[in-house]
């Protein structure tokens, strides 16, 4: 029986879904290798559950399809998606409590969500400016 994993994560309106199987250790993000992948702050971002745990993907293929939001929010999903398919694939709790400690978010979405505009303003909270005269 061949084992296959699938996760997701989201933050703001980037929603990242992983795909674990056995193979090489190959990382892709979009069809992209994770070292040709974005820039080298959002590469740092993705790898911090590879660097907390180096033996975290041997012998596993990862992918991963993100959409939605910027470029920041697919980050930030996609680590979670990958940390979450990392911690299922081993079933291990020391490696789930050091994601936990490290930052909560690599493996809790983050609720948080722009807030509505409303009306008389040009956002959630700023309004036009008043003249009396």
């Amino acid at each position: 029986m061949v084992k296959i994993i699938n996760t997701s994560g989201k933050r703001k309106t980037a929603i990242a879904r992983a795909t674990l199987k056995a193979g090489k250790g190959v990382i892709r993000v979009n069809s992209v290798p994770l070292e040709k992948y974005g820039t080298d702050v959002t590469r740092m971002k993705i790898s911090e559950p590879l660097l907390l745990v180096p033996s975290a993907v041997n012998g596993v293929d990862v992918t991963i399809d993100v959409a939605g939001g910027g470029v920041m929010g697919q980050a930030e999903a996609v680590r979670t998606a990958l940390a979450r398919g990392i911690v299922l694939w081993h079933n291990d709790p020391q490696m789930k409590d050091i994601y936990l400690t490290y930052d909560r978010t690599l493996l809790v979405n983050d609720s948080r969500q722009k807030e509505a505009k409303k009306p008389h303003g040009r956002g959630a909270r700023k309004k036009f400016q008043k003249s009396y005269r």
